[in-house]
C-alpha cells in the first residue's frame, strides 16, 4: 500500500462529508475501467434495484483492484455515473462497506441519460496509487 495524503478541504474550499478534495501519493498508478452491475459471466445483477447494483459494482471494483495488487485503501479517485442522482445514497452505502469515512478518495458524480447496458443504473471507475 502506498502512503496517501488526503486533504478534505484545501484553504478556501468548502469541506464535503462525501469525499476528499485532494488525494496524493507516490507509487504505481492503477486505472480501473468503469464497472457495471454484472456478474462474472457478464449477466446483469439487481435489475431496477440501485442498492443491489451498487454492491455488485463495488465488488467488481474490489476484484479489479486485487488483480492490480491494490485495495480500496489505495484508491485516490472514484467517478460515479448514475442514471438518476437519487441512486447516490445506494452508491454511498455500498462505498461505506469498503471505504471508511476517514479514507475517502476524491470523487465526482455525474448523472447520465443512459449507460452502455440499459439495464444498469450505476457505473463506477477508480484510480489508485500502489506502492512500487
Amino acid at each position: 500500500m502506498s502512503e496517501l495524503t488526503r486533504i478534505p478541504a484545501p484553504d478556501g474550499v468548502a469541506a464535503s462529508a462525501q469525499y476528499s478534495h485532494v488525494v496524493l501519493g507516490t507509487g504505481r498508478f492503477v486505472a480501473i475501467a468503469g464497472q457495471l452491475a454484472l456478474d462474472e459471466r457478464g449477466r446483469p445483477v439487481g435489475e431496477g434495484d440501485p442498492a443491489v447494483q451498487a454492491r455488485q459494482v463495488f465488488e467488481n471494483l474490489r476484484r479489479c483492484l486485487a488483480a492490480a495488487g491494490a485495495t480500496f485503501d489505495d484508491v485516490v479517485k472514484l467517478t460515479y455515473f448514475v442514471t438518476d442522482v437519487a441512486h447516490m445514497p445506494a452508491v454511498r452505502a455500498a462505498r461505506a462497506e469498503h471505504i471508511p469515512d476517514d479514507r475517502l478518495p476524491a470523487a465526482s458524480a455525474v448523472q447520465v441519460a443512459a449507460l452502455v447496458r440499459p439495464e444498469c443504473l450505476i457505473e463506477v471507475e477508480a484510480f489508485a496509487v500502489v506502492a512500487p
